[in-house]
């Protein structure tokens, strides 16, 4: 419900500015776009995530997924069993902190709410 309401207003957003022309002579205009790969950022924070991402920030959360993703692949390679069992300690622990993270998001719902009404004061 929140995402549906946070997608109109960015909608109805970006309609207005390109109505203002703001949209006009941009850099790049008419070449395709450059996507990341965002595969292991949940599709509910992709754009919040890459607004940070160009701004400079990188979430924690997207560190650990990466880290996450090497080290899978990694594990997959490796033919020693004591590094191998250290990865995978390494491993499943990543995997506790990325779903105690998950587990927070999800249970403070507030920040939707106040996110959604400081967008539209803008």
């Amino acid at each position: 419900m929140i995402s549906l309401a946070l997608d109109a207003l960015a909608e109805s957003r970006i309609e207005e500015a390109m109505r203002r022309g703001e949209f006009d002579d941009l850099p790049g205009a008419g070449t395709p776009l450059a996507l990341d790969d965002d595969r292991f950022v949940p599709e509910a924070l992709r754009p919040a995530y890459r607004i940070l991402r160009n701004a400079g920030f990188s979430p924690p959360e997207v560190e650990a997924r990466r880290e996450r993703a090497e080290l899978a692949g990694l594990i997959a390679s490796l033919d020693d069993d004591a590094v191998r069992r250290r990865a995978l300690a390494k491993l499943a622990l990543l995997d506790a902190r990325l779903e105690a993270s998950a587990v927070r998001l999800r249970r403070d719902r507030s920040y939707d709410a106040k996110l959604v009404a400081r967008l539209g004061r803008r």
